[in-house]
Parts: C-alpha cells; structure tokens; sequence
C-alpha cells in the first residue's frame, strides 16, 4: 500500500503490485504538486540525506496516524480479500477527505457514487 496526505488536507490510498521507484513514482507525480516539500520515511527509493550528514530528516507522523485509524477501521471487516481490500480503501478514503460524519456524510457518499 502506498499513502500520501498532506497535513489538514486529503489523503490519497493506493494498492500496489509493488513499491519499487518505478511504480510509486507516476502516483506521487499525479498526487503532488511540484516543488511541494515532501516528508517520508527513509526508504531509500523516495528519501534523500538533504544535507550529506547520512541521515534523512524526515517525519511521517501525519501518515502513520492514518494508518493507526485504518487499521481500527478495518478490524472489524476480519477476513478482507486482497482483491476487496482496494475498495475498503477507497471507501476510507472518501470519507476521510469528507471531513464529514453521521447524516452530513451521506451527500458525499452519494456524490462519490454517482459521478
């Protein structure tokens, strides 16, 4: 899985076949506007030791909460496929980025929906 979100703003999920430069790269492209300063974990595909002391300063703290509430959200769901995990993050994902909850939800579930 490949998350991206931006602190107070929306989030974007996606499965991947794989996490290799290749694949993430056209995500991240598509998701980010550029020159947009980036915070990640120090996998070395994406992180970079900005000032050559040998260690990334970088933070995820805004994406592993996310993670933390996916994970709470699904454990519920126990026995999720692989091939219906894309859609349970999907759902997750609108509603996330709703920002919205009980009955206020609803005109965005429909919305997501129908276009």
């Amino acid at each position: 899985m490949l998350g991206l979100i931006r602190r107070g703003g929306d989030v974007v999920l996606h499965m991947l076949a794989n996490v290799q430069q290749a694949t993430i790269r056209p995500i991240i492209q598509a998701s980010v506007a550029a020159g947009a300063l980036i915070h990640t974990d120090e996998y070395d595909i994406y992180a970079r030791d900005e000032d050559g002391d040998g260690f990334c300063e970088v933070h995820v703290n805004t994406i592993e909460g996310l993670w933390s509430l996916l994970r709470s959200w699904l454990r519920p769901h126990r026995g999720i496929s692989q091939g219906k995990l894309p859609l349970y993050l999907a759902f997750f994902q609108v509603v996330h980025n709703a920002r919205r909850r009980g009955k206020a939800l609803l005109g965005t579930l429909v919305g997501a929906i129908v276009t």
